[in-house]
């Protein structure tokens, strides 16, 4: 099968890359031909005069990635064309080009940003679901995106143009979430539910399972309001027992949430910015546990896949595909979201009952051979590219 993947890299790296990277590489390995289209937005630091007043129209309809999707569709001649992400520099322009070819398109749907400028339903520390509820002028007013109406606008615009001239609805066969509480949320919100399909992410390779419990705690994510690490240190210092925790991540909070670590006399909390992956991996298997605070609808996290195949357990916010995900009692811990007193206490009892919190890792590894293998994926990923091919006809 010929497969022709596109991705836009936001300018900091996150778990899309990843996803984006490891079924390519899983296609390759399989003896698909892969093609790749790919851009990012580093490029708006490096747009001046002209080029940086088109960002605006090319945000909405970028006519240059539409000639290049052209171009290559025209050369590869593809089966399927999947699309991971199109904001900001690549634009949903590419959809009409494949339709224009005839060509099948699968979108895996990684964020809500075709329901939310932001790509969140967060704001001001809360899940908002009022651009899906009202529309788009309430990210407007709020300045959801980048704390700025105007930027919000632009993407509202990108929307609003793509909404009116069914881009997404008919210029894409397939969706792929990644949980079943994702998909329902995205069905509510209006797309066609005979067109999206549930297929998690996956790990590959396989780290192994770790050989022992760890001395330490660890946070594995981005550092931003949505992630909910104000609420993990606030937890931490109502901790009677001192616990110590390593905060791996970098991010836009990151200064004041060292500021505010230092304000609270945490001195077992350490920060250990962006590190490798290899050294992440290393790190959430030296863990008794992992703690993922996150405050918003989270999609399919990839850090919780890789400490379900490193056998390390969970304590997650009951939210959306955290609760989902991580099993109560089993492969984890669910406590309230944005509640540090809740998430003090789960934290305690994990650290006092080592012996249980190995049991739920071992069946964390056990929820990883079951279902996040690259072995396991495979097939789904090829049933959705068929089921597109045949939508398509």
């Amino acid at each position: 099968m010929k497969v022709l993947i596109v991705h836009n890299a936001y300018q900091n790296p996150g778990g899309e890359d990843v996803v984006f990277d490891q079924e390519r590489r899983l296609l390759e390995r399989e003896g698909h031909r892969v093609s790749v289209y790919r851009r990012s937005n580093w490029e708006m630091d490096h747009a001046v005069g002209l080029t940086r007043l088109m960002l605006v129209p090319n945000t909405v309809w970028n006519s240059r990635s539409r000639q290049e999707i052209s171009k290559l569709l025209s050369q590869e001649r593809p089966d399927v064309v999947h699309v991971h992400n199109t904001f900001i520099m690549i634009s949903p322009s590419i959809f009409s080009a494949c339709r224009e070819a005839g060509v099948p398109v699968v979108q895996t749907l990684h964020n809500y940003r075709l329901f939310c400028p932001a790509a969140l339903f967060f704001r001001k520390g809360k899940v908002c679901e009022e651009c899906l509820q009202h529309s788009l002028w309430r990210g407007i007013r709020y300045g959801c995106y980048r704390d700025s109406s105007a930027e919000t606008a632009v993407v509202a615009l990108m929307l609003a143009v793509n909404r009116s001239r069914g881009t997404w609805t008919e210029g894409v066969d397939r969706f792929v979430t990644l949980t079943e509480s994702s998909r329902q949320k995205f069905v509510a919100a209006g797309l066609p539910a005979e067109k999206v399909g549930v297929k998690p992410n996956f790990v590959h390779p396989d780290p192994g399972a770790r050989a022992e419990g760890g001395d330490y705690a660890a946070f594995v994510g981005r550092l931003s309001p949505e992630k909910g690490v104000m609420t993990l240190l606030a937890a931490w210092s109502q901790l009677r027992t001192p616990i110590p925790l390593s905060i791996l991540g970098g991010g836009p909070q990151q200064e004041e949430l060292q500021v505010r670590a230092d304000a609270l006399h945490l001195a077992g909390v350490r920060f250990e910015g962006q590190v490798k992956r290899e050294l992440t991996i290393a790190a959430i298997k030296g863990a008794r546990f992992l703690v993922f605070p996150s405050e918003w609808y989270e999609i399919f996290p990839v850090t919780i896949a890789e400490a379900f195949a490193c056998g390390t357990p969970i304590i997650c916010s009951r939210l959306g595909s955290m609760q989902e995900l991580v099993e109560d009692g089993r492969t984890g811990l669910h406590f309230t979201p944005g509640d540090p007193e809740d998430l003090a206490r789960k934290v305690e009892w994990a650290w006092a009952h080592p012996e249980k919190m190995w049991k739920m890792g071992k069946e964390a590894r056990r929820e990883y051979e079951a279902k996040y293998t690259a072995e396991k994926n495979y097939p789904m990923l090829i049933e959705t590219y068929r089921a597109a091919m045949a939508a398509r006809g």
